[in-house]
């Protein structure tokens, strides 16, 4: 089910390697049907949307109720339970919680002669969510996407979803995006979402940002309307990463192992030990687990084609993988896992000891689950307030402080040969 193999042995780097490329096989393919529709929607705006949308998702859908109305949202309620929604208001206020901490303030600095340097900071005007929808609905994803631009002073913000084939929305999807306050809610998915939000139609309003995970022709669409808009990150398969010794429990990772490769047939499963004898009991471990688990033909060939047990000599040899690999979430299976965080320097989202698995960051937690995935933590952070505001700085000088940086700056535009930069100068200055 799962490959062993030591880690510094060839097999070993060959897979590491192996795992970076994955998704790229597809990609060309995929790149040529997500230009066409891009292209078409800029074109011919609502009349692609509805016509793609017929062909992919469902043929009730029109012009006249591709928005949800406030009454869809309000029968949505009745159709989801008490447990569910007071999971859900619990996800939106630990959510929100944690990224309250992450706000930003504005500042001013001054300084002699009348000198004042500042930074704005505002929420972006106008954000869109992309959120899975049909039989992969989400709304986890909701939260994580809306709360921190909600946070972030976002006036505006959308949410594109796919509908079923009868033309609803999922009513968890409607209910977690009603309590998360986004503002409007259109029924489209697809390559074609991406590009009523990136370039604007009709009836679709463009954003000035796109956040969200989506399948691959998403997170192409994402990538090519980049420069109309801002985005994200553009995100791949999803990915976990376990490092456990001797006494790590193999019944907890065979579980967070399992939780990761029931994604996708793409998502990559990987743990990192110091125990040949624990690597047997996980495999054996799975083996058990897997046939309760109502996705295993995904979870078993997931696991087949991109799971790997890798065999180190230390701890420490274990961290330095774990930095190289950057996976999108790491597991410290270890006792006094907070020993070893500060040795921690590439991973999305880093979930310390026995009691933290990954999904309880996926659902409730706090942190947020939008993260960079295929090495890209090495310079890419989790999804947060940030990503939703922008920034301004502003600068006021008198006269007499031009005067004392003048020549200065006079210089510097001769040297660059920008004459008309330093006349700018000098005629504020002149008698």
């Amino acid at each position: 089910m799962m490959k062993i193999t030591q880690a510094n042995s060839n097999e070993g780097k060959e897979y590491i390697e192996f795992l970076k490329k994955r998704a790229e096989d597809v990609q060309n393919d995929v790149n040529i049907v997500v230009d066409k529709i891009l292209q078409d929607i800029k074109t011919r705006g609502d009349d692609a949307i509805i016509e793609y949308t017929k062909k992919f998702d469902s043929k009730f859908i029109t012009l006249e109720n591709i928005i949800v109305t406030a009454t869809e949202i309000k029968n949505a309620y009745k159709m989801v339970d008490k447990d569910f929604l007071e999971a859900i208001t619990l996800a939106k206020q630990n959510v929100r919680e944690f990224h309250e901490k992450q706000v930003k303030n504005p500042w001013m600095m001054k300084k002699e002669k009348g000198v004042v340097l500042g930074q704005t900071v505002r929420g972006i005007e106008s954000v869109g969510i992309y959120v899975p929808g049909g039989t992969a609905a989400y709304p986890s994803t909701v939260i994580m996407n809306a709360i921190p631009a909600k946070v972030a002073g976002v006036k505006n913000l959308v949410m594109v979803t796919p509908p079923t084939l009868d033309g609803s929305v999922n009513p968890h999807i409607l209910v977690a995006a009603d309590i998360a306050g986004v503002d409007q809610i259109y029924k489209v998915g697809g390559a074609q979402a991406i590009a009523g939000l990136a370039f604007g139609t009709e009836t679709i309003s463009k954003v000035d940002k796109i956040v969200g995970p989506g399948n691959i022709y998403v997170a192409m669409a994402k990538k090519n309307v980049f420069g109309y808009v801002d985005i994200d990150m553009i995100a791949g398969p999803s990915e976990i990463l376990i490092i456990a010794d001797e006494n790590s429990n193999e019944k907890y990772i065979a579980a967070d192992l399992m939780s990761q490769a029931e994604h996708d047939v793409l998502a990559s499963a990987m743990l990192i030990t110091t125990s040949r004898e624990l690597a047997d009991k996980v495999v054996c471990e799975l083996g058990v687990q897997i046939k309760a688990m109502s996705r295993k033909d995904i979870i078993s060939e997931s696991l087949e084609r991109y799971g790997v047990i890798l065999i180190v000599q230390n701890i420490k040899e274990a961290i330095d993988l774990a930095n190289k690999i950057a996976p999108e979430h790491l597991e410290v299976l270890l006792d006094n896992p907070f020993d070893f965080l500060g040795d921690i320097k590439n991973a999305g989202s880093i979930f310390l000891g026995s009691y933290s698995p990954e999904p309880l960051g996926d659902y409730i937690a706090g942190p947020n689950h939008v993260l960079p995935t295929s090495g890209s933590a090495r310079f890419f952070s989790p999804l947060s307030v940030d990503d939703f505001i922008k920034k301004s700085s502003y600068i006021y000088y008198t006269k007499e402080a031009l005067s004392e940086v003048a020549d200065n700056v006079v210089k510097l535009t001769e040297v660059e040969g920008l004459t008309a930069h330093g006349n700018s100068i000098k005629v504020r200055l002149e008698s």
